[in-house]
């Protein structure tokens, strides 16, 4: 009993800490972290109803008020009203005149952070066209269908707030089901970045991140080919909802490989194949300059490799380890267990981009639930002091220097330990000389 309530207790405290602005968000972590270990030890009925009620309950307080640390939300709202207009999404960006008619005062204010000659928007980068794959933008119109005329922010923020609460439910269910302990679904639920960022936010990860949660599902534990075909498949929509999904393709390649790669390759294909008949190449949308504009050119976005190398260097050394990190976790993946070295590829990646983004760590929340080691969260964490750094009295490259090292050590500590106390019972049973 008094677990429970130290447990719900610990919720409580999460929930009020997403009230918290900017950076003091950073001590929901806090009661995250002793709620979960709190809720691995409750019974599993207990567990359930605590990791359900925290599932819905986070992000809706998160939904409280408008975007808070992204504007993303802004362009999901504009490209459903595209779509719901009948127009094809990749053809124009938001300042094309072809356009005009679809703007309001929600998206385009007197005022706003994003200006053009044909005035300003909420909308960011209104002068290119949209970087959301097919099954994001399916998301963003259904969204638009739903939404009465008057409607702001909120709908898509509860439509992602939803997607969240079912994704933990889902993780539950394929754990159980999986011969995993369920309760680690709490991992997901209660973590502080999904629901901000599916409820404040309302990024489009946390749809990505739970067809990946399906696609792992179905491909561990021995699937025949009818399974392989399915997991490719939601691998696929899962790619073609965010790319990175398209991370745990070497996780998820060590068992039938050409049904797998196979299947998601026809379901990326024929979620495209409308668009690229309608709009042709330009369903690339903003993608290559979003690279170039982010220094995945030019090398500037690798701020660890930075520290340590001419800048010259950094892009090939960044290529160079990323694979690196795919042919290890290729040769190591577990197929019946591929979350562990799926985490691996991910946390690597983000630790190499060091991106301020912390939304692009809600795949790996959703591998941690699964069963790769919890220290990855730390990269999650590492996000947020990156983007809150100038809250913190530091430049954003500063915040990537402190938060991404510290993150690194914490995944090398907890690797260490594990090591060690793996290989101290096969010292003690040893035969003495």
């Amino acid at each position: 009993m008094m677990r429970r309530a130290a447990a719900a207790g610990c919720l409580a405290a999460t929930a009020a800490a997403l009230l918290l602005p900017g950076r003091w968000y950073l001590l929901a972590w806090l009661p995250f972290g002793l709620g979960a270990w709190q809720v691995l030890r409750l019974d599993r009925r207990a567990a359930f109803a605590l990791i359900a009620a925290g599932g819905v309950l986070l992000p809706l307080v998160a939904a409280r008020q408008p975007p808070t640390s992204s504007d993303d939300m802004y362009r999901y709202v504009w490209d459903g009203r595209v779509q719901l207009a009948g127009v094809e999404v990749y053809r124009y960006p938001p300042s094309a005149p072809q356009l005009e008619p679809l703007r309001d005062d929600f998206l385009w204010p007197d005022t706003a952070n994003w200006c053009v000659p044909s005035g300003c928007t909420r909308i960011n980068r209104p002068d290119v066209p949209t970087i959301y794959p097919p099954v994001a933008e399916a998301v963003f119109a259904a969204v638009a269908v739903v939404s009465p005329g008057t409607a702001r922010e909120l709908p898509m923020q509860l439509t992602m707030a939803a997607f969240a609460a079912v994704v933990g439910m889902l993780l539950w269910y394929a754990l159980r089901r999986l011969g995993r302990d369920p309760r680690r679904a709490v991992l997901w639920a209660w973590c502080p970045l999904v629901a901000l960022e599916a409820g404040n936010n309302a990024h489009v990860d946390v749809v990505a991140a739970g067809l990946a949660a399906a696609a792992l599902w179905q491909l561990a534990g021995h699937p025949g080919t009818r399974r392989a075909v399915a997991g490719g498949v939601l691998l696929g929509l899962a790619v073609a909802t965010k790319l990175t999904p398209a991370l745990l393709g070497p996780a998820l390649l060590r068992r039938r490989p050409v049904a797998v790669a196979v299947s998601a390759a026809a379901a990326v294909a024929t979620v495209y194949l409308p668009h690229v008949l309608a709009a042709g190449p330009a369903v690339l949308g903003y993608l290559p300059g979003y690279l170039h504009e982010e220094g995945y050119a030019d090398g500037a976005r690798f701020a660890l490799l930075a520290a340590v190398l001419p800048a010259a260097l950094t892009a090939p050394a960044a290529a160079c380890v990323l694979a690196g990190l795919a042919v290890l976790t290729w040769r190591t993946a577990d197929p019946a267990r591929p979350w562990r070295a799926a985490a691996t590829m991910v946390g690597g990646a983000l630790l190499v981009t060091a991106p301020s983004y912390p939304w692009y760590a809600t795949l790996l929340v959703m591998l941690v639930a699964f069963g790769a080691p919890a220290e990855w969260l730390a990269v999650a964490v590492a996000g947020y002091v990156a983007q809150f750094a100038p809250e913190l009295g530091l430049t954003v490259h500063t915040g990537q220097l402190i938060g991404y090292p510290a993150a690194l050590a914490a995944v090398l500590a907890g690797w260490a330990v594990r090591h060690g106390c793996a290989r101290a019972p096969a010292r003690a049973a040893a035969p003495a000389p």
